[in-house]
């Protein structure tokens, strides 16, 4: 089993922790959100290719037939996923533009500044 055979690991691996380091290293509220995003981007990919089976095929009966069938449910609960992202990043902007228009500001900085005056 070749280390590289498996560069969707490595690719939601890099994703993660981009996305992680984003969240905690910026004090943007708006690259939070970003980070946020790169970060599901890659719960998404580490599912699907977890749920992938080698020769797997939909799973559809067929009469007499002993096939190697791959199951759905992770790429249902992924399309669940993304819908309830969308949501959830909608509503982290809207919160933005609120905390812009009280603060002038979306820096984390700036408003705890304000905050503690």
């Amino acid at each position: 089993m070749d280390i590289l055979s498996h560069y969707n690991y490595w690719v939601a691996i890099f994703l993660m922790m981009t996305g992680f380091y984003v969240v905690i290293a910026s004090g943007n509220l708006v690259k939070k959100l970003i980070g946020l995003n790169v970060f599901q981007a890659s719960v998404f990919i580490l599912y699907i290719s977890a749920g992938v089976v080698d020769k797997g095929v939909p799973p559809i009966l067929k009469e007499g037939a002993s096939i190697l069938y791959s199951n759905p449910l992770p790429h249902v609960l992924i399309l669940t996923a993304i819908v309830v992202g969308v949501g959830t990043t909608a509503l982290g902007l809207a919160l933005a533009i609120r905390i812009k228009e009280a603060y002038g500001s979306v820096e984390e900085d700036d408003i705890h500044a304000q905050e503690e005056d």
